[in-house]
């Protein structure tokens, strides 16, 4: 008996490991891909989902770094007798679909619940963790989007809060545990829309990311809010492990180019997963020039790891900032105001030299060595995202 409790101890110890490498692995810079719920929300398809893949390729997006297709909810059909999870009649074979999208350099993603239904009401994971993570290797899937949804039915019934909380960090590691038993490497996204604090403990259940937010809508008003209130989460994410605050809608056609550009740059400046939510087959060359920008998206995916935060604030003036490998610095001068508006600052009240060298990056514009204030002239609901070094 003791040697079969050494035996197990040494086994999970290999485990834990290779499910921290694994974290680590997945993403080790914030995911960059495509989801289909704000666009496509229920109306999602297998057609759909090749012609989306096509266009991620055909438009640059793949080559500027976004790799998933992630299907959202409403593919689920009913479980087999055996308890498998079958696809319905969109996905008529969801393997051939990962085989196609796979075939385009890309990698495809899925969702589920740890609760017995999704948010739309289709079959969720519970009780079925280890077969539905095995169905998804099986398949060739790279990343999970898991929602709470009707779990939280089940942590009404616990009695506590305590009990509650304690009800969701085990359904989330049951998943973590059943995605590291495959073998199979897959971002693993939590979406519980930031209850209990989860950025303090979504690395520890396994979670690549972790949604900080409710949902976000392709309104100025809504967008901004979600993105500034992120200020002060900077110390939970790195390598492996991301604050979300959802999904992209740039190209949805509800803001306005400067809105969208400062949807982009924000989301750079928080090192958040980068997941475009629009229709990929009919964009503007406008909405592709915001998404596929290398230089914003390099901001986004700096290997240092470190996502931005607040460093001023003066009623609908804000600048935030971000540490970039090499001694850089990403500074970011947003205007929440409607009417344009000139925002002065200088370098070294943000810990810089007085002189230092600017570029301009949605203007792609080398702005030269410059010292003591700089004064920008941003649109409104607008930003000017700049690259400093010293």
């Amino acid at each position: 008996m003791i040697k079969k409790a050494v035996v197990a101890s040494v086994l999970m110890m290999l485990a834990c490991g290779s499910g921290k490498a694994q974290q680590t692995t997945v993403a080790a810079t914030p995911p960059m891909g495509w989801n289909s719920w704000n666009h496509f929300a229920e109306k999602i398809d297998d057609a759909t989902v090749r012609a989306q893949a096509d266009a991620m390729v055909s438009s640059g997006m793949r080559d500027a770094g976004y790799v998933y297709i992630n299907i959202d909810d409403t593919w689920e059909g009913t479980r087999a007798a055996s308890g498998e999870i079958q696809t319905n009649q969109k996905f008529p074979d969801m393997k051939a679909l990962a085989d196609y999208v796979h075939g385009k350099g890309l990698k495809l993603g899925i969702y589920s619940s740890p609760g017995p239904k999704t948010c739309a009401g289709y079959e969720g994971s519970y009780g079925h963790e280890e077969q539905d993570a095995a169905t998804y290797a099986k398949w060739g899937i790279d990343y999970l989007k898991y929602d709470l949804c009707s779990f939280d039915e089940i942590m009404k019934k616990a009695g506590s809060p305590e009990v509650a909380h304690k009800l969701m960090l085990e359904a989330y590691t049951k998943m973590h545990e059943a995605i590291v038993k495959t073998g199979r490497p897959m971002v693993f996204s939590l979406c519980q829309y930031g209850a209990d604090h989860v950025w303090e403990w979504g690395a520890s259940v396994g979670g690549n990311l972790w949604r900080t937010t409710d949902d976000i809508s392709d309104r100025y008003d809504r967008m901004s809010v979600i993105g500034f209130q992120q200020a002060g989460l900077a110390k939970f994410a790195g390598p492996g492990h991301w604050n979300d605050p959802d999904m992209l809608e740039v190209g949805n056609g509800k803001m306005n180019v400067e809105e969208y550009r400062t949807h982009m740059a924000l989301w750079a400046l928080l090192a958040a997963p980068l997941l475009a939510g629009n229709d990929l087959t009919t964009m503007s060359p406008e909405t592709i020039a915001i998404l596929t920008n290398r230089e914003v998206i390099a901001i986004d995916q700096d290997k240092l790891g470190k996502q931005g935060d607040r460093m001023w604030a003066q009623g609908s003036q804000e600048i935030w900032g971000r540490e970039l490998e090499g001694g850089a610095m990403a500074l970011a001068i947003f205007n929440r105001f409607e009417w344009p508006q000139t925002i002065e600052m200088s370098f070294v009240r943000f810990g810089l030299k007085d002189r230092v060298k600017v570029r301009d990056v949605w203007a792609g514009k080398d702005l030269g060595t410059l010292s003591g204030k700089y004064a920008a002239h941003v649109p409104g609901h607008g930003v000017v995202l700049l690259r400093v070094t010293q």
